[in-house]
Formats: structure tokens, C-alpha cells, sequence
């Protein structure tokens, strides 16, 4: 059975603008993991200004990981959906779980950077 059957299966025929389905709801934790994703990324963007503590390479970490299972999530909901906006299908959830995860994952991507480069600066010093 695959997953478009699944979803048929659960979501009744009946959907309007405010019924959580299946797919909405994989959209929206998609869309929620890559914001979260993209609020770490920019505290860790902002504080790998900072000389103390590990110049955000952590946080870039997680906004990194964070990003490409929201952009992976998005696009599933987004290949196995087969209608457009309001159909309950969570198209909108899974675009914006594609944005945003793009975000978290160029905010992690210029953490690391500059952490590299902070990094490499604070070793030439010693």
C-alpha cells in the first residue's frame, strides 16, 4: 500500500479550511521543524561574531539537519499530493516547509563558514 493510499484512506471526503488531516499535519511539523531550524540558524549566525564559545557551529549543526528534513518533508507531502490548495492535501504546509527549510539550511551554511574562517584566524594568532 502506498502512501497516497494511506492518506485516501484517512482523509474523509468532507474537508474544509480548518480540518487537520494526515497531510496537513505532516506538512505543518515539516514547516514547524524548519522554522525552528531557522531561528537556531540565526543565533547561531549571530554568535558566531563572538570570540567565546564554539563560534555557532553547533546551532549551524541543527539548523542544517533541521533544514533538509524540512525541505525532505515538504517535498514528499508535495509529490504524493494530489490537489491544489484547500483540498486538505497540505500543499501549502509542504511549500512553505520547502522555504523554510531552504532558509535554516543557508543560515547553517553561513554559520559553518564563518565559523571556519573565525576558526582559522584564531589558530594563525596563537
Amino acid at each position: 500500500m502506498s502512501v497516497r493510499n494511506v492518506l485516501a484512506l484517512v482523509q474523509s471526503a468532507d474537508v474544509d479550511a480548518y480540518t487537520l488531516t494526515a497531510a496537513r499535519l505532516w506538512a505543518t511539523s515539516a514547516a514547524l521543524l524548519g522554522l525552528v531550524g531557522s531561528v537556531i540558524g540565526g543565533l547561531a549566525l549571530a554568535r558566531s561574531v563572538r570570540r567565546i564559545g564554539d563560534g555557532g557551529s553547533k546551532g549551524a549543526a541543527v539548523a542544517l539537519v533541521s533544514g533538509l528534513v524540512a525541505i525532505v518533508g515538504g517535498a514528499l507531502n508535495l509529490a504524493v499530493a494530489d490537489g491544489g490548495p484547500g483540498t486538505g492535501n497540505g500543499v501549502v504546509g509542504g511549500a512553505l516547509a520547502l522555504v523554510v527549510g531552504l532558509a535554516a539550511m543557508v543560515l547553517g551554511g553561513l554559520t559553518m563558514a564563518r565559523s571556519r574562517r573565525t576558526d582559522a584566524r584564531t589558530m594563525s594568532q596563537r
